[in-house]
């Protein structure tokens, strides 16, 4: 097998955004398209020869013909080997222990992540680095820079590997290892939370179940809930991935998992529901009676962390996204530890973990992990509650109005508008900007003054980066606060995200519902930014 150098051309649409570059199914199917930009990632790289590449995906439609064609490419730019799960499944959390269990150089994780999948669904293609997290933004720069001129990419004339049988096999002069893709995570689990403590819930008559959504976690789920802790089968629903996701759209929310909610709300419900998305990052917590906040849940488990072997002297801090709300604060305070908030995007975190500035990070888009990894890893927050309850012998909505009687509790919501056109999204966020600096000290609503409006920039205390025009924020004197910002994870227009957030004291009123105790602040956003005036919508597309 001899290398062969491909002619090509530039495609204009391949910047990455904070979770890699997603696309449509048909964008990537498109001839030179993976290649094209595969090429661009090992050409913005240096020292791989002889290293070793970590691929994975979570099982979408197009993740097998991607994967064979990203084996080709790095053999053909030189790496020694490359781990692949079984069947091309790696969770995201996974891939990224694979990478630093292993010491390899990096991974390809091929996902959409929460986007729905099939030949009209998403696709993705995302490089970690060494450490096992998301490529920093140098990084993903070279990369996009490199996409805008790259005019030849290297590959083999070969055969497709079998994905489906463990073992080696050899592509030129590469070796191409295929792994269990759940041994290694499910190892490590054991290392960080008390199985036996979590066993004798379930031998206890504690009943939960767990939606893996037909994407990636279900094999973990599957082996480590009910094979490892005996929770009964059926506990996993939806547990074997689908390159479709079974024609449904894995993000854990209660949109979703509706399902799930209502009969969390019953009398003969279990105990406990959870359920993570489309590569395994994210997770959704609902007690019985209680839902979870994703903010909430980061606080919780940061204040409770201790309570599991991995955690038990204590966290070193606690980092969350800007949009995120400041629950997790308090508790940060506390604890007398370190607090840190950064852009949205797991990779902003990953310079806080590699110096032991923090052991717990969070997003309110229900990702929440720790020091383990470099991803957020939804069925370790679900291991971390189970761990909790165990120890603790509460449910969960005892366990949070407890919380909430110790820290104040912060009402919380996010607003999603999808597929605004673009333009007008950001002629918005343009408009809105231009208003910041007259809006310190103004009353807005009718008695809410405004404290601080700014656009968030992040200066990184570990490397001195700094990350501008991360999101808008409007700051009250009394901890409430509006952020706004376009997302980078969607594929079609542009996806404005409205966050709203009010604190209640410890001794004040905890049982408000959530939209109506944050009424106010949705009419100071229509105010302010005229959401419905421009963009035609009534209402947002997803409330969480």
């Amino acid at each position: 097998m001899t290398t062969q150098t491909i002619k090509t051309t530039p495609f204009s649409d391949q910047k990455p955004g904070t979770s890699g570059l997603r696309k449509r199914v048909t964008v990537y199917q498109q001839p030179n398209y993976v290649e094209n930009y595969i090429q661009a990632i090992f050409d913005s790289l240096e020292g791989f020869a002889g290293q070793t590449l970590v691929i994975g995906g979570d099982g979408r439609f197009f993740n097998d013909v991607a994967i064979q064609k990203a084996i080709r490419i790095a053999a053909a730019n030189g790496f020694d080997k490359v781990l692949v799960g079984q069947g091309g499944i790696l969770s995201t959390p996974a891939a990224s222990h694979v990478i630093r269990h292993y010491k390899a150089f990096g991974g390809l994780v091929l996902s959409a992540s929460h986007n729905p999948g099939g030949p009209d669904g998403d696709f993705g293609i995302k490089y970690n680095i060494g450490n096992g997290g998301p490529a920093p933004e140098k990084i993903t720069d070279a990369v996009y820079a490199r996409t805008k001129v790259i005019d030849s990419f290297k590959t083999l004339d070969t055969a497709d590997i079998d994905l489906n049988t463990t073992g080696t096999q050899q592509v030129g002069d590469m070796v191409v290892e295929v792994i269990d893709p759940v041994e290694d995570y499910a190892a490590l689990m054991q290392t960080l939370f008390d199985f036996d403590a979590i066993r004798a819930l379930f031998a206890g008559g504690f009943r939960m179940t767990f939606d893996a959504m037909s994407a990636v976690t279900g094999p973990y789920a599957h082996a480590i809930l009910e094979d490892m802790l005996g929770a009964p089968k059926g506990t996993v629903v939806n547990g074997t991935p689908s390159p479709t996701f079974d024609n449904g759209h894995p993000d854990p929310n209660l949109v979703y998992c509706k399902d799930m909610y209502d009969l969390l709300m019953t009398p003969d419900g279990p105990d406990f529901g959870a359920a993570s998305d489309g590569d395994g990052d994210r997770n959704l917590i609902i007690g019985k009676n209680r839902f979870v906040t994703p903010s909430d849940s980061l606080a919780l488990l940061a204040a409770n962390a201790h309570l599991a072997p991995g955690y038990k002297n204590g966290i070193a801090g606690i980092a969350r996204s800007m949009p995120t709300s400041a629950a997790a604060d308090r508790v940060a305070e506390k604890l007398g530890i370190e607090m840190h908030e950064t852009p949205t995007g797991w990779k902003f975190f990953g310079n806080l973990l590699d110096a032991g500035r923090v052991t717990i990070c969070g997003e309110e888009s229900a990702g929440t992990g720790s020091d383990h990894v470099r991803e957020k890893d939804g069925l370790w927050a679900v291991l971390l509650w189970l761990n909790i309850l165990a120890v603790r012998k509460q449910g969960v909505d005892e366990i949070v109005r407890e919380h909430w009687r110790t820290y104040g509790r912060n009402y919380y919501t996010r607003h999603d508008y999808e597929e605004v056109d673009s333009a007008i999204a950001n002629t918005l966020m343009d408009d809105l900007r231009a208003k910041l600096p007259s809006l310190r000290g103004q009353t807005l609503g009718e008695d809410m003054q405004v404290a601080y409006a700014d656009d968030f920039t992040y200066h990184d205390p570990v490397d001195g980066s700094t990350s501008a025009k991360q999101g808008v924020r409007i700051g009250f004197a009394d901890g409430s606060r509006i952020v706004l910002r376009l997302s980078g994870t969607g594929t079609v227009g542009a996806t404005l995200r409205v966050y709203l957030e009010r604190y209640e004291a410890a001794d004040g009123r905890h049982d408000l519902d959530t939209q109506l105790a944050l009424e106010p602040l949705i009419g100071i956003v229509e105010q302010l930014a005229g959401i419905k005036a421009r963009t035609g919508r009534v209402e947002p597309s997803v409330i969480t």
